[in-house]
C-alpha cells in the first residue's frame, strides 16, 4: 500500500457523500515529505461550496478526519481544496 492510501480512501468518500456528483471527484495525493502527505480535492462545477461549507466548517471536518486516516498510517496529512 502507497503512503497516503487510506487518506485518500476516507477523503474520497466523505467528499463523495457531500457532492451532487460523486463521479467528479478526484483526490490526488501528494508527498510533503517523510511522514507528511497533501491531499488535493477537486470537485464538479458547483460542489465546491458544498464541500467547504458555511464558514468552512465542513472543509475543517474533512479535514480532521483525514488527519485522523493519517494518523492510522503513522503520518501527518493536510487537504487543501482546488477550484
Amino acid at each position: 500500500m502507497a503512503k497516503g492510501d487510506i487518506v485518500k480512501n476516507v477523503v474520497t468518500y466523505v467528499v463523495g457523500q457531500i457532492v451532487d456528483d460523486p463521479s467528479q471527484v478526484q483526490v490526488s495525493i501528494i508527498e510533503q515529505g517523510p511522514d507528511e502527505v497533501l491531499a488535493e480535492v477537486r470537485t464538479g462545477p458547483g460542489d465546491m461550496g458544498r464541500v467547504i461549507g458555511r464558514r468552512g466548517r465542513t472543509a475543517r471536518s474533512i479535514r480532521t478526519v483525514a488527519q485522523a486516516a493519517a494518523d492510522e498510517e503513522g503520518i501527518t496529512a493536510s487537504v487543501e481544496f482546488e477550484d
